[in-house]
């Protein structure tokens, strides 16, 4: 390449005696050929010549790790396992490398979830949560969470587990909420969405069961694995947001009254200015609600969620259960329950909402005392004091106990 030629040409053309100078002048004045100034006259602009790459150690391994790092496996665990495959060089170029895809794919995400109006939801489990009552007793409990992406609006649902056909009602329910379906719904790895064991690293294999739900109620199941703290900030932010139920240790009666307490938390946080947003996400539903899909046949929903065989609260308000009787509340005298076994505990249902569980016993009957209070205290003992009662369903449950 002749820089100084070129240069002499731009000076000759600036100066409007292109038509005045010839070629041949020229390339005599820059020693070159006159093919040379012809070509730069007539527009040639050179290549800029191209360094070769050096190439990294860490090239063949680039898709291994990226592959590892879906699944969320450290930098130095990576490190240590593609050095068995010929890996020699630093740690520190894994580091980089693990580092700088992180970034990538961060905002990537951020850009990807940052929803318009009707389009995404999120959901998640707040799991295993222990909050005890007035009594004493720990109930074992979950909340369901979904989250709709453009105004924040939030459902919640108490469980007692987190069963597929229990995600089915509480989506059924949140779609029931929101007025509406989105059109892509982003769910975390969980057993009941994931099909695991037909899944392959970098091709997730959603549950047919679910996809087929998915196909009938009409949203696009999303996957995350990777890079979940943006991609799922909404609905985990919501799951700080449960702690604050913790204030409610000890002063619940029972699971329904904790229920109540879950679904006022549900409207008060809705009611709440969001930090992302800066409105209210009970403002924005207004303007996300036209863009959802329209809610499914009712019919279609109650087919994932249908009933397990029931048992009639007798007049003793107990069930009778492989042939032993467990106390429900007096309430549910004359309703249909089911009943979920566990390897220790008996949990008895009143449509999906647990409303009381029982160890395993070889007894025959089987009391909580607040059951056998209102029990008595509506028929026996009704014209007693309280204190009385108190008193006779301790001697009687202890007398039994002994028996």
């Amino acid at each position: 390449m002749r820089l100084d030629v070129l240069n002499e040409i731009e000076v000759i053309i600036r100066g409007g005696e292109i038509g005045i100078v010839s070629k041949t002048a020229i390339a005599k004045i820059m020693g070159c050929d006159p093919r040379t100034v012809k070509k730069y006259m007539e527009g040639y602009v050179p290549k800029k010549r191209r360094t070769a790459k050096k190439k990294s150690k860490l090239d063949e391994f680039k898709n291994i790790i990226e592959t590892k790092l879906e699944l969320g496996c450290s930098s130095m665990a990576i490190y240590k396992y593609i050095q068995k495959d010929g890996y020699t060089g630093s740690y520190s170029l894994v580091a980089d490398y693990s580092a700088k895809h992180r970034q990538e794919e961060l905002k990537k995400a951020t850009m990807r979830y940052e929803t318009s109006p009707g389009l995404q939801a999120q959901v998640d489990w707040k799991e295993s949560i222990k909050m005890t009552s007035k009594s004493g007793q720990i109930y074992e409990v979950n909340i369901f969470l979904m989250v709709l992406g453009y105004s924040r609006l939030k459902f919640l649902k108490l469980t007692s587990d987190r069963t597929q056909k229990t995600l089915f009602s509480c989506m059924n329910k949140a779609f029931e909420y929101f007025n509406g379906v989105p059109k892509e719904i982003l769910f975390d790895n969980m057993p009941t969405v994931v099909d695991r064991a037909n899944s392959r690293i970098g091709n997730v294999k959603i549950n047919g069961k679910f996809m087929q739900y998915a196909k009938d109620i009409g949203f696009k199941v999303v996957t995350c694995r990777a890079y979940r703290p943006q991609t799922k900030g909404k609905v985990e932010s919501l799951a700080r947001l449960v702690d604050r139920l913790k204030v409610y240790n000890n002063e619940f009666k029972d699971y329904e009254e904790l229920e109540k307490i879950v679904n006022n938390f549900m409207k008060d946080i809705n009611n709440e200015v969001s930090q992302g947003t800066n409105e209210r996400p009970v403002d924005r539903i207004k303007k996300e609600t036209k863009y959802l899909l329209p809610l499914p046949n009712q019919d279609i929903l109650k087919t994932y969620i249908a009933s397990p065989k029931e048992y009639k609260v007798s007049k003793e308000s107990m069930i009778t259960y492989k042939g032993q009787k467990y106390s429900v509340p007096t309430y549910l005298i004359g309703e249909l329950v089911s009943v979920k076994e566990t390897n220790e505990y008996i949990h008895i249902y009143y449509t999906t909402n647990l409303i009381t569980t029982h160890r395993k016993t070889d007894k025959f009957l089987n009391y909580h005392k607040e059951h056998l209070k209102e029990i008595l205290q509506s028929d026996a003992l009704k014209d007693m004091s309280e204190p009385e009662i108190e008193k006779f369903a301790e001697e009687y449950l202890h007398d039994y106990d002994n028996l």
